[in-house]
């Protein structure tokens, strides 16, 4: 498809740099296509009564990594500040970061993130550049290993917001609090997946009374999902990859309510993506651990999902056309033009949508 058919104008003050509190007082946009579209505006705190007895909430437990360094190129000539978003991780001392300035890094270079530790072995993080790539993005290996290794990163990093937020005002402590889901417990992310930035305490015991049930995955979720399709046709875009893992006990957990007419609710694209990979042809849902690069565009069959709580994507991205997919994508650009109508805030920190089944 025409990449240009995702694309809508979005004024720059929609555009959330900061959560609402508490965090289910977003806004919640409930869109239900059908012979005639149905919109409603309601707040994250109504889920419970959107939803009926049996449905099963499917969140990502993925928690993020201040993956944002600075530090200085050392042992040639000057020493250039160099900025460094790490992006994957390859193995317990290999990373793949996007950098600026990348012209100032070849193969062989190192760079050294931060003198100052609270640990006195780690008074240093010092990274050798080992390839590079298009784009900025190179491949560091580390001088230290696994554990020791995250322990630099968390003392030197900072949350990494997304482009739309940090090119206008830096992160700060506050961040590492709002930029976190309440459900984060396997780190590895570099973005949040942010529909489940709205959960609190609260809202998870009142779905539980309510009979709606919630379980867990994890997709470390990447740096691309902020990229938008450069090409001018979808079938052209290479989809980035990233680590998933459904558990057993959550695949058959899903299934059985499946068998009993539950309905399957995604809590966020990531969830959905890799829902979508670890479902059969049949449609019953297995255990899936490993990469995942599915791209879903309109005509894509969903087999695993009924429903999906998601925020508003950028212009031109793969989230975009996910939801496109997943409602029509006429379906979408009208709730997107009744929530920019209405007053909605768009992106990470901005309100969410619930895409219901017509």
């Amino acid at each position: 498809m025409r990449t240009d058919l995702f694309d809508f104008e979005l004024p720059p003050d929609r555009i959330a740099l900061r959560p609402v509190q508490p965090r289910d007082a977003a806004k919640l946009l409930v869109v239900r296509p059908g012979a005639s579209l149905e919109l409603a505006d309601h707040v994250v705190r109504d889920l419970p009564e959107l939803l009926v007895p049996g449905d099963q909430l499917v969140v990502n437990d993925t928690k993020v990594i201040p993956a944002r360094l600075t530090g200085r190129r050392i042992g040639r000539g000057a020493e250039p500040r160099i900025e460094a978003n790490l992006t994957k991780r390859l193995d317990g001392s290999h990373w793949q970061a996007l950098v600026r300035p990348a012209k100032r890094l070849v193969v062989g270079d190192v760079v050294r993130f931060g003198e100052e530790g609270r640990v006195c072995f780690l008074g240093q993080l010092d990274a050798t550049v080992e390839a590079k790539g298009e784009g900025g993005e190179v491949t560091f290996g580390f001088a230290f290993h696994g554990a020791i290794l995250d322990q630099a990163i968390a003392e030197r990093g900072v949350m990494p917001l997304p482009p739309y937020i940090a090119g206008r005002r830096p992160a700060d402590a506050q961040d590492d609090n709002d930029y976190q889901t309440m459900f984060a417990r396997q780190e590895g992310a570099v973005a949040a997946p942010t529909a489940a930035l709205h959960f609190t305490p609260d809202l998870r015991e009142r779905l539980l009374a309510r009979g709606v049930d919630i379980h867990t995955v994890t997709l470390h979720v990447g740096a691309g999902t902020f990229l938008p399709v450069k090409a001018d046709d979808t079938a052209a875009h290479k989809m980035h990859a990233e680590w998933g893992m459904v558990s057993a006990e959550t695949a058959s957990a899903l299934a059985a309510a499946r068998t009993r007419g539950g309905r399957i609710v995604a809590v966020g694209t990531t969830s959905l993506r890799l829902l979508e990979s670890a479902v059969a042809p049949d449609g019953t849902l297995t255990p899936f651990c490993g990469e995942t690069s599915i791209f879903i565009t309109p005509g894509f069959r969903f087999r695993a999902v009924d429903a999906l709580m998601t925020n508003f994507h950028l212009p031109r991205s793969t989230l975009f056309m996910l939801v496109a997919a997943f409602s029509g994508l006429d379906t979408m650009q009208s709730a997107y033009a009744h929530a920019l109508a209405a007053g909605y805030r768009f992106y990470s920190y901005g309100d969410a949508c619930l895409l219901l089944p017509a």
